[in-house]
């Protein structure tokens, strides 16, 4: 009889530990988020000698952290300088009527959060459109799933949309230009049916927010000018230097130590990073190398035939499921040695992009971007619920997807 070995026993056991933890974003008894969840994971690995730590050193992807870090800090100033304030003041004086200012949000998260980290645009535009709403006595709710929802689908055409497509961009190599043009379509694509899904789904409450339309009251929006302009011409120069095929984590640094060099104090941008963010990926990095290491090799995975016959069903399929199930971040981290067996691998790293990015709209718990606009939502008195944002999620879900997925297997 084979005696199994207890190398691959702890890696497997540890990996289901910080993956169900992750999944339910808790541990029972404790005070323990997914960030810390994901750490006591990467120390309980190196602790247990699974991997060393020179190995789990390697293992860190430090591209993916500190272009990640560094957008934060550009999308920062942005929020202190006052341009997402004057964006919602000069979208509340062009466009207040229910249909225009629903299209108008939309729009807006969706381009902000194609170039712009997706959780960070939610965090800043949230509170400004339900104040909005507030001046304009209108129900937030089909707003707020508005601007959730296309910040997902509109992060999918770039790299630096969210934290699964920085992730995929370190570990693919894609250029962003080429990124861009083979997911943009699908991001388009995707926001103008989150327009006409999240105004069927509304269509009564938009019906009577029309007719008790009243003229809205301009109202002064404090800028800081000089850190607004700033702000705009690097993220500008930024954006224009990606596509130029600059290495993108040294553009974005480079931008977040041009924006440092002001007088703003350095607290107010600390204060803005995802600190538990960067937490989670580092930890997530050193858990799923050590199970590729110790466990994925042993799978054979070059030699399953349904990875080369259809790649993109495959991966998309796996992703929206497993996107779920633990969040898109952990999914995506543990498609690395999947994708690597498929034969296709950069149209595979793109099926993967799009269907965990949008495989986040499903449900409430689908990505953090919708956590956020839901928790902030909360605080100012408006309630989500679940249910409620399953009759937008599910069937913007499942169309986008299929458009994707359709895009990607004619333009391969």
């Amino acid at each position: 009889m084979t005696i199994p070995d207890p190398t691959l026993i702890l890696t497997t056991l540890i990996f289901a530990l910080t993956y169900i933890g992750l999944a339910l974003g808790e541990v029972p008894g404790l005070r323990i988020d997914r960030a810390g969840i994901a750490l006591v994971g990467a120390a309980a690995v190196l602790a247990t000698g699974v991997i060393d730590l020179p190995t789990a050193a390697r293992a860190v992807d430090y591209k993916t952290i500190v272009l990640l870090f560094s957008m934060m800090v550009v999308v920062a100033y942005l929020s202190l300088s006052g341009f997402f304030a004057l964006a919602t003041e000069k979208i509340a004086d062009h466009f207040s009527a229910p249909l225009p200012l629903l299209a108008t949000v939309i729009a807006l998260s969706g381009v902000l959060s194609a170039f712009l980290v997706n959780d960070v645009v939610c965090v800043a535009l949230t509170p400004l459109v339900i104040g909005l709403c507030r001046r304009l006595r209108r129900q937030p709710t089909p707003y707020l799933i508005g601007l959730a929802t296309a910040s997902n689908v509109g992060s999918v055409a770039t790299i630096t949309g969210n934290p699964q497509n920085i992730i995929i961009g370190s570990l693919s190599g894609i250029s962003y230009l080429r990124f861009c043009a083979r997911l943009a379509p699908i991001a388009i694509a995707g926001l103008l049916l989150t327009f006409f899904m999240v105004a069927w789904v509304y269509r009564r409450q938009l019906a009577v927010a029309e007719m008790a339309a009243a003229p809205l009251r301009p109202r002064a929006v404090h800028v800081h000018r000089p850190l607004l302009i700033k702000s705009m011409l690097v993220t500008l120069a930024t954006v224009l230097l990606f596509f130029a095929g600059y290495p993108i984590m040294l553009v974005a640094l480079t931008a977040a130590g041009v924006m440092m060099l002001s007088r703003t104090r350095p607290a107010k941008i600390y204060r803005a990073v995802d600190w538990p963010l960067l937490v989670m990926f580092t930890g997530l990095f050193v858990v799923v190398h050590a199970f590729e290491i110790n466990v994925v090799h042993a799978w054979g995975l070059d030699r399953w035939q349904s990875l080369r016959e259809s790649p993109v069903l495959m991966v998309s399929g796996l992703s929206v499921a497993l996107s779920n199930l633990v969040s898109n971040v952990p999914a995506v981290l543990l498609f690395k040695p999947l994708i690597e067996a498929i034969p296709q691998r950069e149209l595979a790293w793109l099926a993967l992009a799009m269907s965990s990015t949008l495989a986040g709209n499903l449900t409430l718990l689908g990505s953090v971007a919708n956590l956020i606009v839901v928790e902030s939502a909360r605080r100012s008195g408006t309630e989500i619920g679940f249910l409620e944002y399953l009759k937008v999620g599910v069937p913007l879900t499942i169309l986008t997807t299929a458009v994707g997925v359709a895009w990607l297997l004619l333009a391969q």
